[in-house]
């Protein structure tokens, strides 16, 4: 379940009513794919961002990256056309996921990362798909995981012009199919 925005036009970083000691009621919240697009899909600016996650997701996926999840943050998940009256430009996104099996290889993971830089650069991935995409190397070493999970955990359950403290969402890396069906037929802004 997606928590309704804060009188601040965010999502809580935590359920109201319940402890920010429990981890259950902690932000990022997990849901679905479509769960996100029934939400999000409110306007045409709206889809088609959703429709470029869509797209990254997939080349994610073909590419051999599917054992994993992503948190999505940023403008997109605030009531930002209230707050600000603009529609949102992107998508904050982090993949958190393995290794392709044939990529184990450190130099075979680095020459793989710079032939898809739309996967991998922020600037890449931000013109193609609207992502403002990081990657989280699961297969890494346990102390850079806990630090990169830290740094990315840190910056995005705060605004970055308010200090405002703010949820995310988790999503699999699963199949898209029925929210690719839900944008082709206008998503909520259809409804």
């Amino acid at each position: 379940m997606i928590p309704a925005h804060t009188p601040s036009g965010v999502l809580p970083p935590f359920l109201p009513g319940l402890l920010p000691s429990d981890p259950s009621a902690m932000a990022p919240y997990p849901v679905s794919m479509l769960d996100v697009a029934k939400r999000f899909a409110i306007n045409e600016e709206r889809i088609k961002i959703l429709k470029g996650v869509m797209d990254y997701r997939k080349e994610l996926r073909t590419s051999g990256i599917h054992n994993g999840f992503q948190w999505i943050d940023g403008s997109f998940v605030e009531n930002i056309e209230v707050t600000l009256g603009r529609p949102p430009y992107d998508i904050d996104i982090i993949t958190f996921a393995y290794r392709p099996d044939n990529f184990r290889d450190g130099d075979d993971w680095r020459k793989f990362i710079y032939s898809r830089l739309d996967l991998f650069d922020p600037a890449e991935s931000k013109k193609k798909y609207y992502c403002d995409a990081y990657f989280v190397d699961m297969t890494s070493r346990s102390e850079f995981l806990v630090n990169q999970t830290a740094y990315w955990f840190g910056l995005f359950s705060h605004q970055r012009d308010t200090f405002l403290w703010k949820g995310m969402l988790q999503v699999p890396l699963d199949d898209d199919t029925e929210v690719i069906d839900f944008l082709n037929s206008g998503g909520s802004h259809a409804t």
